[in-house]
Formats: structure tokens, C-alpha cells, sequence
């Protein structure tokens, strides 16, 4: 620009600062087009600048429903009704729809009626009326069916979250009393041959199946758990005989189809798999990450390139930390992850650095690969293998005496983080490394290892600063279900480590 003409002085261009509204806008047309994920990304941007706004709150709310984040939804809402405006009576109506949508109709009676008290003649009351009668309907033994139901539902959140932030031995815990108090709420069974396997009692993950398959022949998610359970341990023979058995499936529900075309992609059947999850696609299912993900894989190993790329197109728009990691890159195969790289994990088995045999040991135990890598000398006869590492060998064995809650930490820790980087690429051993470091550290320090989730969640924040990827604390904070203020209270002590 040239000079003023009066002044002589050089003219300035403000920079230009979005603002809550600005992002509300955004969010308002995304979700207008159907574009749910962007509507949310932009709401939670103007959230974030605008936390005492009911309305964009109440707004983010309503587009998670639609996600089917229902917990998520109800936690805005509350807060809303709770903090911002108690008064913003709408709430209650959303509040009744989800929690009719999770199954839990007491709390759905309670709101709908809340509502109706507050807004008798309002825009929601003939819908709240009619959800009343559905209600009613559905759980026709009244008061004490809404309390069992409840506690039933209440003990299944609670068991995923677990299940979610990694703290297996606390969703096993759980698990075990709703399987005490409900002995046939199969789903219950599943999560914990699920949690058994987490934690390497592979033997009781397979012995929980085999009850629910007992009491309830035919159940599909045990018998999709108990496929990838032989795919993983290597059990060809009772692999074909299971995958011949599904084939002959065909489910009625959306979510069953979705299991089975999901278990089919993983264990590399990408016929059945693209038969189911295509199908699935052409019926408008609307689908997370990981339907997008084995659809995409699925397409590009039968030559359905144009589904394939669309379907990871949708991928990224979910995940975009994703990105450069579609099965037709160069180097990338679904199933080659570092994990099942067998000479990687040879050679880092032999490494000088503490992390890099820590990071071999995890390796191996995602490995199709495992029973070999457990018994070659490097890892049966390494004089470079300290206590911990053959401790942390023996814990995946099933050999190891006691407890030992260092290495059952640094495991458990790593597990949550290859929850969300699965499977390993390049970019992401730098992420597992790091953390097998701190690891180390840490017990050179005699540091209390404590909180799992924090510890992944400050691993992650970090590396991503490291690598100058442009992640919010916020946002690392909900991935890993802990507070921001957490978060930042390990990031500080991971810095400190770092030094």
C-alpha cells in the first residue's frame, strides 16, 4: 500500500478474528447441508470462543444427536439447564429424546414431562406428548421397570467409558456385576471377553464367549469377537470353519450387518466385507470413522477404486489425523503396521535403547506373529533386556509372578494411544516411542505412575507440538475423556521429563 496522502503514514489491514457468531454461522449451514461432522467441528470452534452462549451449546447438542453422541448431547444440555439458562426449556425435550434413544425411559418420562410443564402449548409439546405415549408403550410394568432399566444402562455407560479410556481392570469389574445382577445381558459378556483379551487373559476372553455362545447359540457378536479372537491368535482352522458359519448370516438389524462387514474386513475376507458394508452404504446407513475405514480398505482391495477413495475421503473429514495413511499409499497395507513387521521388531528388540526394546515388546504383542516373536532367543535369551523389559515379556506370556504395576502401567498406557493410532505407520512409532521414554524416566525418577488416560492424552498433546500440528489441549483432553486442566498438569510434568 502507498502512503497516506494527508499523513504520510503506511495504512494498516487488521487482521481479521473470528469470532463465536462467525463459527456459529459456519456450524448452522454445515448442519443445513447434512454435514454433520463439519457442523460440529465449527460449533465446538465457536463453543470454545463463546462458552456462556446457551444457544450454540444447545446447538452443538442437537448435532450430536443427530451423530448419535447421545451422552456427549445430554452432557451440553445439562450443563445448559444447569449453568447457562435454566430457563431454556427446549432442553428438556432434547434431554427426553436421547435418553429414550440410550433406553433410558425414566429419565426420558422425567424430562419429556418437565418440558411439558414449563412449555404446555411450546414447539415440542404434540412430539413430547407423543414420546410420552411411546414411552409408556414400550414400559407398560411401570416405575419398576424404569429403575431396572436404568441401572442396566447406567452399568453399560459406565463399563464403556472404562473400556474407552483404557482402564480395563475397572470395566472388568463392572462387567462382572452386570453380569451378576443381569446373567443375560449378553452385551455385558461380550465388553468383558473384550477387556479379558485387552489385558493378554486370552484364555478367559475365549472362555467368556463360549458361555454366551452356550446360553445364547447363534449370538452375532460373540461369534464376530471370537473371529478376530482367531485371527489374532493365529487359529486357521476354527478361523475358516467361523468365517464359512457367517457367510451364511444375513441380519436384519443395521448395526449387526455393520459388525459383520466390519469383522470381515479385519480378519482380510474383502468380498464378504464390501457385499455388507457397500450395501449397507447404499441404504443411506450413516456410518463413523471406522465404517468409512474397513469400507475403503475393503473396495481397494477388490479394485473399487472410486468407492474406495470416497469412502476415505469421509474417513479424513471424521479423522483427519488420518490423512497419508489410505491402503494405496505408497508402503501402506491395512495389515502392514509396524505391528506385523516382523523384522522391525526383531531389530528393535536387539536395540541399545530402553524404548525402542519396550516399543518391540508392545509391537509383538499386536502381532499375527506373536507366539514366534515370544519364543525367539532375542526375545526368550537377550542379555540387553532389563528386569522390566523381561517382566513386561513374561506379562504377555502369561508367565509373569504377582503383579507388577510399572510395566502393567506403561502397557496399559500404550494401549490407550494404539486405540487411536491403529495400525502403527512411521509417523506414529515417533508417538509410542516417546512414551516408552517417558516411561523409563519416570521409574529413573521414582515417579507415581497414576491416570493412564492423562499420561496418553499428555503424550499425544506433546508430540503433536513437536511435529507443529496445530491440536488444542480441549480437544486431546475430550479424545481421551479427561479434563482440560489434567491434561495440562501431565503436560507440564512430560515436559519436565523431556528435558
Amino acid at each position: 500500500m502507498g502512503n497516506d496522502s494527508k499523513g504520510g503514514q503506511q495504512a494498516k489491514i487488521l487482521p481479521f478474528h473470528p469470532t463465536g457468531e462467525y463459527y456459529f454461522s459456519k456450524g448452522l449451514k454445515a448442519y443445513h447441508r447434512r454435514d454433520l461432522y463439519k457442523a460440529k467441528k465449527y460449533l465446538e470452534r465457536a463453543m470454545a470462543l463463546e462458552p456462556n452462549e446457551p444457544m450454540i451449546a444447545c446447538q452443538l447438542a442437537i448435532t450430536c444427536t443427530e451423530m448419535g453422541e447421545y451422552t456427549y448431547s445430554n452432557n451440553l444440555l445439562e450443563n445448559i439447564l444447569n449453568v447457562l439458562d435454566p430457563l431454556m426449556a427446549e432442553c428438556h425435550y432434547f434431554l427426553a429424546n436421547n435418553y429414550a434413544h440410550l433406553g433410558m425411559f425414566k429419565e426420558a418420562y422425567r424430562h419429556a414431562n418437565a418440558y411439558l410443564d414449563k412449555e404446555e402449548d411450546g414447539e415440542f409439546s404434540e412430539d413430547a406428548e407423543d414420546l410420552l405415549d411411546l414411552i409408556t408403550f414400550e414400559t407398560d410394568e411401570g416405575e419398576e421397570s424404569f429403575n431396572q432399566e436404568d441401572g442396566l444402562i447406567f452399568k453399560q455407560e459406565k463399563a464403556r467409558e472404562y473400556l474407552e479410556c483404557g482402564n480395563f481392570e475397572k470395566a472388568i469389574e463392572v462387567l462382572l456385576e452386570t453380569i451378576e445382577e443381569y446373567p443375560d445381558f449378553w452385551s455385558a459378556y461380550n465388553n468383558l471377553a473384550l477387556a479379558y483379551y485387552y489385558v493378554g487373559q486370552t484364555e478367559e476372553a475365549y472362555r467368556t464367549l463360549d458361555t454366551v455362545l452356550e446360553k445364547s447359540p447363534g449370538n452375532l457378536h460373540a461369534l464376530c469377537n471370537m473371529t478376530v479372537f482367531h485371527f489374532y491368535q493365529q487359529r486357521d482352522m476354527e478361523l475358516d470353519e467361523l468365517v464359512k458359519a457367517l457367510a451364511k448370516i444375513r441380519p436384519i438389524v443395521l448395526e449387526q450387518r455393520f459388525k459383520l462387514g466390519a469383522t470381515f474386513a479385519l480378519v482380510g475376507k474383502y468380498q464378504l466385507a464390501y457385499q455388507w458394508l457397500k450395501q449397507l452404504q447404499k441404504q443411506g446407513f450413516e456410518g463413523d470413522a471406522t465404517f468409512f475405514y474397513w469400507l475403503a480398505i475393503s473396495a481397494h482391495y477388490l479394485g473399487h477404486e472410486h468407492t474406495a477413495k470416497q469412502a476415505w475421503k469421509r474417513v479424513l473429514d471424521i479423522s483427519p489425523d488420518k490423512a497419508g495413511m489410505e491402503p494405496w499409499a505408497e508402503g501402506n497395507q491395512q495389515a502392514d503396521g509396524f505391528e506385523n513387521h516382523t523384522p522391525s521388531i526383531l531389530k528393535r528388540i536387539d536395540s541399545d535403547y530402553a524404548e525402542e526394546r519396550l516399543f518391540a515388546i508392545f509391537l509383538s504383542k499386536h502381532s499375527m506373529e506373536r507366539d514366534m516373536l515370544h519364543k525367539h532367543s532375542l526375545f526368550a535369551d537377550n542379555e540387553k533386556l532389563t528386569q522390566l523389559e523381561q517382566n513386561y515379556i513374561k506379562l504377555l506370556t502369561g508367565h509373569s509372578q504377582g503383579m507388577n504395576s510399572e510395566i502393567e502401567f506403561a502397557d496399559r498406557t500404550a494401549e490407550l494411544l494404539y486405540k487411536h493410532f491403529t495400525p502403527i505407520q512411521i509417523s506414529e512409532a515417533g508417538l509410542f516411542l516417546m512414551w516408552f521414554s517417558l516411561f523409563v524416566e519416570a521409574v529413573n525418577e521414582n515417579i507415581k505412575l497414576t491416570n493412564p488416560a492423562a499420561w496418553a492424552a499428555a503424550s499425544e498433546y506433546t508430540w503433536n507440538k513437536l511435529r507443529d500440528e496445530k491440536k488444542s489441549q480441549q480437544e486431546i483432553a475430550k479424545k481421551y475423556y479427561i479434563s482440560t486442566s489434567t491434561l495440562a498438569k501431565y503436560v507440564k510434568l512430560v515436559n519436565s521429563l523431556l528435558r
